[in-house]
């Protein structure tokens, strides 16, 4: 059975899903979007991924045109239609159809989109050995241009330094903010270990501020660990003794090698293996 793609209350196989060539999400990047994942049948926090989605949409001016609670039954619904109990999910709001002017008033109605389907971000050795990754000369966004806690439609910011990883040989790379600061990495958040503690870049570094990197956090000073989100410097990832990403399609994973320095041994840490055990046994609650 092919899958059914949801568009503002419809059902479309999807070889036939489309919206139109004029719509400002596909012209602009015009338009929000949230990643989120299915397990055992239950959507991973949702309520936290539609807040965050009503947050980007109300800071672009987007008027979403159905409920939350709408929403939320969509989701499920969505992925009722296609048998999906362990998934990925994308909810895509573009600004929708209008003119080829910048105009969003134009665009009378935003357009709703929902996508259920499977992802694997890495291989499963990456989860099991540990990433190598090196650091973009692609700076992130500025905050006062355009904010990266918006997950908006317009990822060419996060792209270009995705590019730079592949061109390296990584599948990440991490990115430094305006200030020379670590920030995040393309798709995922970053957390490093230093002596017991953990430690992440806090929200006005410049980063998103991420569903699993919360869980995490939770997670972490539930299990008695000092958790610190102050600005961090590439010197603080090549010293530290463990160093992971987070985030829904990427959920934890290890990183072993930056910029060709070896991350302690060079192998996934006592700490990050202990909250990648936690963070599953959440997703089975």
């Amino acid at each position: 059975m092919t899958l059914q793609i949801y568009i503002s209350g419809k059902y479309y196989d999807k070889e036939h899903a489309k919206i139109s060539v004029y719509d400002h999400g596909l012209l602009y990047g015009d338009g929000v979007f949230e990643g989120m994942r299915s397990y055992h049948g239950k959507v991973f926090r949702l309520e936290e991924h539609l807040d965050r989605l009503w947050d980007s949409a109300r800071s672009i001016w987007l008027n979403i045109p159905i409920s939350k609670e709408q929403m939320a039954t969509a989701v499920n619904e969505t992925l009722a239609k296609n048998g999906i109990r362990d998934g990925y999910i994308r909810l895509i709001i573009t600004r929708g159809s209008g003119t080829l002017g910048l105009d969003p008033n134009k665009c009378p109605v935003a357009e709703v989109i929902i996508i259920t389907d499977h992802i694997q971000l890495y291989p499963k050795e990456f989860y099991d050995n540990g990433l190598k990754i090196v650091t973009a000369s692609t700076v992130r966004n500025h905050t006062a241009a355009l904010s990266p806690r918006i997950k908006s439609l317009n990822y060419l910011n996060n792209i270009l330094a995705k590019i730079e990883g592949l061109k390296a040989g990584c599948v990440e790379a991490l990115m430094l903010n305006t200030q020379g600061e670590v920030a995040e990495c393309t798709g995922d958040n970053i957390f490093l270990v230093k002596g017991g503690v953990l430690f992440t870049p806090p929200i006005d570094a410049g980063i998103l501020e991420g569903i699993t990197r919360n869980a995490v956090i939770e997670l972490a000073e539930k299990a008695g660990i000092t958790v610190k989100q102050i600005p961090l410097s590439r010197h603080d990832v090549y010293i530290a003794d463990e160093v992971f990403l987070t985030g829904s399609a990427a959920e934890v994973i290890p990183v072993v090698e930056i910029d060709s320095r070896s991350i302690s041994d060079g192998k996934p840490g006592p700490m990050t293996k202990q909250l990648t055990a936690k963070f599953h046994a959440l997703t089975r609650e």
